[in-house]
């Protein structure tokens, strides 16, 4: 008996490429930032992480907090829980991440990567929050 892709000449009903979801907005390419911190494949987070995490909050760029900077320690810390896990085989990591939010306080944001295929079938690294698909 052959295996059959039922599929395999179905039209595409609908496409939503991962350059496309940067064009709109939805994930904002890292990558640049990315390459800095040691990271070889493209990396991104959603607009979810962008906004709530990495944009800094009303009354802490006082304090020194930027886009940079914060988007350095997010990245900072999924490399180094990246290499703690070893040879983990799973395409999904959570790890933390402590942010500076209103009046200098500290909060530590739990997040999620997902290693999965680009538009080409590469490599890519997606940042987003725990609840985020």
């Amino acid at each position: 008996m052959r295996n059959e892709n039922p599929f395999e000449n179905a039209p595409v009903i609908f496409s939503y490429t991962r350059a496309q979801a940067i064009e709109d907005g939805v994930l904002v390419d890292l990558t640049d930032w990315a390459k800095e911190t040691g990271f070889r494949i493209p990396v991104a987070c959603t607009s979810t992480v962008w906004q709530g995490h990495v944009v800094p909050p009303d009354g802490t760029k006082e304090l020194g907090q930027s886009e940079r900077g914060r988007a350095h320690d997010l990245l900072w810390m999924l490399y180094v829980a990246i290499r703690r896990s070893g040879s983990a085989k799973s395409d999904q990591l959570r790890y933390q991440v402590i942010f500076v939010v209103n009046g200098g306080k500290q909060e530590t944001v739990t997040l999620k990567s997902i290693c999965g295929p680009g538009d080409d079938g590469e490599p890519v690294i997606t940042i987003m929050l725990p609840d985020e698909d």
